[in-house]
């Protein structure tokens, strides 16, 4: 799930290091399409302004494979991939999060093939609620998620010829989880990050300070292209983290900077940092605003009644 849609977000910020984002990505739905010598590609139709062209459901190997992110409750996306696959057996589904355009296809996948469900574990908030909050993502969550088997940082799946690593990168959600193919030095990174788009971490369910770790984990890693889950790859990984750093620390002075003239909201504060930005993704933009507020606080940057509340009013320490 992406934060900022499409076009992507122009801020009043410095876009000296901002990520390059590509919007070329034309791939049709419903057509299972080779990627890599080990990996395999279809997208869902569920194309809109935080899914991009649809959510990317990626097949690895040959034969007996495993299927990553198998996607929304769409009965068309499954009989799609099925047909697809037909000759070859599932042997594992795996699952980067438990966002409703990424697992829910996991089940029905299942109950086709009998392959084990993998991946991360059932969702799970950052924190509890707060006197008076309400989870304006909630109804994104799938809920009824459950593994066969949750995979730890670290874990291997063994499979037919090639091996998943799990490489855990809370943040987005808290139970989000990459996906390493060893044999390829290829990650793929759900909704951890995205080629076309900055991703949403939005409280209760997904912590800005949780994300920043996750982005800066994968720096100590040599890999040679992410697959996301929307949109096209992302063949040059090291730089496009390091310019989503930068675009995170840069938005976060963003918001110091419009709160130097005092006490804001956070509508005021989105109104001051983001520029051109798609009506529809304003409720995003609010929450990974938040989420930096969040972080802020907890920093001892900025002040507001603690505990941090999406309707609050916040200042600079």
């Amino acid at each position: 799930m992406n934060e900022s849609g499409q076009p992507p977000e122009k801020t009043r910020e410095s876009l000296d290091e901002a990520p390059r984002f590509d919007l070329a990505f034309d791939a049709s739905a419903g057509r299972l399409l080779r990627v890599s010598p080990l990996v395999r590609r279809i997208v869902a139709p569920n194309p809109g302004p935080f899914t991009f062209t649809g959510t990317c459901t990626y097949v690895i190997g040959e034969g007996e494979v495993a299927v990553v992110d198998p996607g929304p409750d769409l009965p068309a996306h499954v009989e799609a991939l099925l047909d697809a696959l037909k000759g070859e057996k599932v042997a594992a589904i795996a699952v980067t999060h438990t966002h409703r355009d990424h697992s829910p296809a996991a089940r029905h996948l299942q109950q086709a093939t009998g392959a084990e469900i993998i991946g991360c574990a059932p969702h799970h908030s950052a924190r509890d609620l707060v006197l008076g909050e309400i989870n304006k993502l909630d109804a994104a969550n799938d809920l009824d998620h459950k593994p066969d088997r949750a995979l730890a940082d670290g874990d291997v799946w063994q499979g037919a010829g090639f091996a998943l690593r799990a490489v855990a990168t809370p943040g987005h959600t808290m139970n989000h989880v990459c996906l390493e193919l060893v044999e390829e030095k290829a990650l793929f990174t759900g909704d951890h990050i995205m080629g076309w788009s900055t991703s949403i971490v939005a409280p209760p369910d997904g912590a800005m300070r949780l994300y920043m770790d996750s982005l800066e984990k994968l720096r100590a890693y040599d890999h040679d292209v992410y697959w996301p889950g929307h949109g096209g790859p992302v063949t040059q990984p090291q730089r496009f983290v390091r310019a989503l750093l930068h675009h995170r620390r840069a938005r976060e002075k963003s918001i110091l900077a419009a709160l130097g003239g005092g006490a804001l909201a956070v509508p005021e504060i989105v109104e001051k940092v983001y520029e051109k930005l798609d009506p529809r993704l304003i409720g995003a933009a609010a929450l990974s605003t938040f989420a930096h507020l969040e972080d802020l606080f907890a920093r001892g940057l900025v002040q507001t009644e603690a505990p941090p509340q999406l309707g609050g009013r916040f200042r600079l320490a």
